[in-house]
């Protein structure tokens, strides 16, 4: 194995993780979550758009095929359902563990009037729910808080009955301004942790959506996971991978990484970026973190889709990680 990190905060990468099931193509994870009894659960683009597997890797079971246009964010509430995010199916919907729908948050299927072309964020004005929306999280009292994505540039507040209550957030490089809001994350004091991710910043808020901080210690931020740890765990794009069509290849910046904040803004650790992402200690494209209760971290890239404009090939570079904690 190969360790990460010195002193108090050290990780072990695990290598052949996981067992893919045969027969079943996979073409990129773009989400993962730990349910309470330790199973990792991938949303992937392929044959099937959820996969299951336990801890030690075995595969568990799949479902979803056909069910997405596009699958984008996964969350997990406290009752182990799932929060599936469609981005051009401009759709959120919960479902249980075993696929069955539950119930649909907001509009779905039809973009809301962003003046949006495509996935072109530098044309459009905010709008309501969803144009092409990518992330979420649930607050300690159900509420759901969306952010809202490619197309659109605004964090969507619903009550935990799936009403809209508010909306926060206009295109630009201001407070409270976004360039893509792709992921969110929340505390255990319901703060929350945009991503902003081409303004390369974390944007953090209350649920009122008054902005309590800035971070800009980070390189396009695509998700945010606050661990039960109480630490605040980055997953970091870079600027290797993942490029928007009118943006230079720079093949000398800083790749993607992974960062572990302080909930004060400190990092404490950090590690990747991108000049050997098949390496157990490199990255291509992150997407997504999420931690389980004793600290191991998994992660998913998108190793298709942020290759089309690369300084690198995606060719050999796993697309589900995982990190286990050392005592």
């Amino acid at each position: 194995m190969t360790t990460i990190g010195d002193g108090e905060l050290q990780f072990e990468a695990v290598s052949d993780w996981p067992q893919w099931p045969d027969g079943l193509t996979v073409q990129e994870a773009v989400g993962v979550v730990v349910d309470s009894r330790g199973r990792v659960i991938a949303s992937c683009r392929g044959d099937q758009s959820i996969l299951v597997f336990a801890p030690d890797g075995n595969f568990v079971n799949a479902w979803g095929g056909g069910s997405f246009e596009r699958p984008h964010g996964i969350w997990i509430a406290e009752d182990d359902t799932l929060y599936l995010v469609d981005d051009i199916g401009h759709s959120v919907r919960q479902y249980t563990q075993e696929g069955e729908l539950l119930r649909t948050i907001g509009p779905s299927g039809q973009p809301s009037d962003t003046g949006v072309e495509g996935f072109d964020h530098r044309s459009l004005h905010a709008a309501g729910p969803f144009n092409l929306p990518t992330n979420l999280v649930t607050a300690s009292n159900g509420d759901i808080y969306i952010t809202d994505g490619y197309g659109n540039a605004r964090v969507h507040a619903f009550s935990a009955a799936g009403e809209l209550q508010h909306s926060w957030g206009e295109p630009g490089t201001g407070d409270s301004e976004f360039k893509v809001p792709h992921g969110i994350g929340i505390d255990r004091d319901d703060r929350l942790y945009v991503a902003d991710r081409e303004n390369s910043r974390i944007q953090i808020f209350s649920t009122a959506g008054e902005l309590l901080a800035v971070w800009t210690d980070v390189i396009r931020p695509c998700e945010v996971f606050v661990g039960q740890d109480d630490l605040v765990y980055v997953a970091e794009l870079g600027g290797r991978s993942g490029m928007f069509p009118w943006m230079d290849v720079d093949p000398t910046a800083v790749g993607s990484r992974m960062s572990i904040f302080s909930r004060g803004g400190e990092l404490l650790l950090r590690w990747g970026g991108g000049l050997n992402p098949t390496a157990a200690d490199d990255f291509y494209a992150l997407h997504d973190v999420s931690v389980d209760r004793e600290g191991t971290i998994y992660t998913a890239e998108v190793v298709a889709s942020a290759s089309g404009r690369a300084a690198d090939s995606a060719e050999g570079c796993p697309t589900l990680r995982k990190f286990v904690r050392r005592d």
